[in-house]
């Protein structure tokens, strides 16, 4: 049984793991892609990187569809200092992952709710922390072999092969993962958007 929604919710976001999540929340939503530069500033705080870039996807589809309750989200990883993005190949994965090996990573995802006839906007971030264990050569060769890297951020999926690899998350686990369930249904409900209510 699904969530009762009252209005059209649109995922700005062509994510699979976005999706994935939403969908095991018991929500009814709709995806449309906001198509933006996601190209991060000169100097930009991480927090105010996914913060600026939620809101633009949610903005995006939202001047279409002013209706509808759109959400936008993004998610960095973050080494000290250093935005790890999505390796563009196998070399770039192998280096992402040796930088990752052993240390401790955050990871950052902003969301934004908006629906400009009522004018809400929503936007936050979350923020969690993410240990790995050694990964050995041999290791870091085989996974970056895998199709698995490669369209995620940092280069690794919590939730797939790469889980041997976490030893510690402090924090929410599915913000790791692509978007902060927890917090973005606390929302949808503050503002009346979802209802769990059985009588219905």
């Amino acid at each position: 049984m699904g969530i009762a929604t009252s209005h059209r919710i649109i995922l700005a976001s062509a994510s699979p793991r976005r999706i994935e999540l939403l969908k095991l929340a018991g929500v009814s939503f709709e995806v449309m892609p906001a198509d933006i530069d996601e190209t991060s500033l000169p100097e930009e705080e991480p927090s105010k990187h996914v913060l600026r870039l939620a809101a633009e996807k949610a903005l995006f589809v939202a001047a279409d569809k002013p209706d509808c309750l759109v959400i936008g989200a993004d998610t960095i990883v973050f080494l000290e200092g250093e935005i790890l993005g999505k390796p563009a190949n196998r070399e770039e994965a192998q280096i992402t992952l040796a930088k990752l090996s052993g240390r401790a990573h955050e990871v950052f995802t902003g969301f934004c709710i908006v629906q400009i006839n009522r004018g809400i906007r929503i936007c936050e971030v979350v923020r969690s922390s993410v240990i790995f264990r050694e990964i050995t050569p041999d290791e870091i060769s085989w996974y970056a072999g895998t199709p698995e890297p490669y369209d995620k951020a940092g280069g690794y999926a919590a939730q797939g092969m790469s889980a041997s690899f976490i030893r510690e998350i402090h924090g929410s686990y599915t913000n790791v993962i692509g978007l902060p369930l927890c917090e973005v249904i606390e929302r949808l409900k503050m503002i009346g958007a979802i209802d769990f209510s059985e009588d219905r």
